[in-house]
């Protein structure tokens, strides 16, 4: 699922934009705004795949905002102005919906960014806690413990992090090839599963037992 947002100061050019986006499987088109403050106070606070952005608004150049965004956020430009699609793509859009544009022609675009986001071999997890957007590599995650409504990111300097989130979300968010559920409770990385004694696998000072649903998919790793 490709996670969304649109930013542009005209009201209809947003709702075009929704209606469009309401059409593509896949996609999900989480808010929309029209001013740049309230847009960057989501980013701040909430990871994005894909950016629609107008490039003309009142306050700031679209381009110059898109520089400014510190997660990794794919972008769309939209525009009623041909002149920019150079520099657009100087800084690696997407692509640029020149407007007005058709369904077909945003179509398109999203899927330009399909392509882009397969082929992308993504190697961190973004997730929100204590008031802040948390960027952890994928190496440095030592296992994922779950607890109740939360989840607790044990690292490998011996420091977690606490977020709220269920484990089938987080999982979600993380490689298939690199991280396996083996419990109710916890999800660790692949590459920890080295001993496993009384259907329980050691990691560090953890030892964490294989629930009986997910044992089939654990042997199989180990079996590999």
């Amino acid at each position: 699922m490709i996670r969304a947002i649109a930013l542009d100061d005209e009201i209809l050019a947003l709702k075009i934009i929704e209606n469009y986006a309401g059409k593509i499987e896949n996609l999900s088109l989480e808010k929309t705004f029209n001013i740049q403050s309230d847009a960057q106070k989501y980013l701040n606070k909430f990871p994005v795949d894909l950016i629609f952005l107008d490039i003309e608004m009142p306050s700031k150049n679209g381009m110059d905002f898109y520089k400014n965004i510190s997660q990794n956020t794919k972008v769309i430009f939209t525009t009623a102005y041909s002149e920019y699609a150079v520099d657009a793509f100087s800084i690696n859009a997407i692509d640029y919906l020149l407007k007005p544009f058709s369904f077909e022609r945003f179509k398109a675009a999203v899927e330009k960014v399909k392509i882009n986001t397969e082929t992308d071999e993504v190697t961190y997890l973004s997730i929100r806690a204590d008031y802040k957007l948390h960027k952890i590599n994928f190496n440095d995650i030592l296992l994922i413990e779950g607890l109740d409504d939360y989840i607790q990111i044990h690292l490998t300097d011996h420091s977690k992090i606490i977020a709220r989130s269920s484990m089938k979300s987080i999982l979600e968010k993380l490689s298939e090839k690199d991280f396996v559920r083996v419990h109710r409770s916890y999800i660790v990385p692949v590459n920890n599963i080295k001993t496993i004694v009384n259907r329980n696998i050691h990691i560090g000072e953890f030892i964490i037992p294989i629930g009986e649903t997910y044992k089939d998919t654990v042997m199989k790793i180990l079996n590999k």
